[in-house]
């Protein structure tokens, strides 16, 4: 053992900000890594409190209640009460979550026309350029020519197809993600 290792573990350790923490936890995990890492899990959301089939202690309108009776009917009254809000929270989370999907449908839509829309205009460009190309290349074309043609617009196409697709995804990522 070195002299500057023996000077670090007989100086107290002074935290002096959360940087300083984290350094701290971190260097505690890396001298044993062979030693497993507990990760807690997210903890479970709490089930409907149920609503009870048979109330054993049934309370009258009667003035011979006793004292100990108003406890009973305060526990039941809140435990009701509990399931009613959770109940309320549970539809207005669904709402939310409803709301959400509807939202993600929509803007996928509007992405959707968006990009046919371009490619619309994109093809009709495209073949307008064609035609004004065509004319001015040859008065006579053969079917040898006529093939070899299309079979480079077709590999244009293809090229487009993969370069619209990644401009897709990035107009998609974009306007879901707003």
């Amino acid at each position: 053992m070195s002299d500057d290792e023996s000077d670090d573990e007989r100086k107290p350790i002074v935290i002096r900000n959360t940087t300083d923490l984290q350094r701290l936890k971190l260097e505690k995990l890396m001298k044993n890594p062979e030693k497993p890492i507990i990760i807690p899990e997210k903890p479970k959301e709490k089930g409907m409190p149920t609503v009870p089939d048979f109330v054993r202690n049934v309370m009258g309108s009667s003035a011979g209640a006793g004292s100990g009776e108003f406890h009973v009917y305060r526990h039941l009254r809140r435990k009701e009460y509990a399931r009613q809000k959770y109940m309320k929270e549970k539809g207005e989370r669904e709402k939310l979550e409803q709301e959400y999907h509807n939202k993600l449908e929509e803007n996928k839509k509007k992405a959707e026309e968006k990009t046919a829309k371009k490619r619309a205009k994109r093809l009709k460009k495209k073949k307008q350029r064609n035609k004004k190309i065509k004319p001015n290349n040859s008065t006579h074309v053969s079917e040898s020519d006529e093939s070899d043609t299309e079979t480079e617009e077709d590999e244009l196409s293809n090229k487009t197809d993969r370069s619209t697709s990644s401009k897709f995804r990035y107009v998609y990522y974009n306007i879901v993600m707003q």
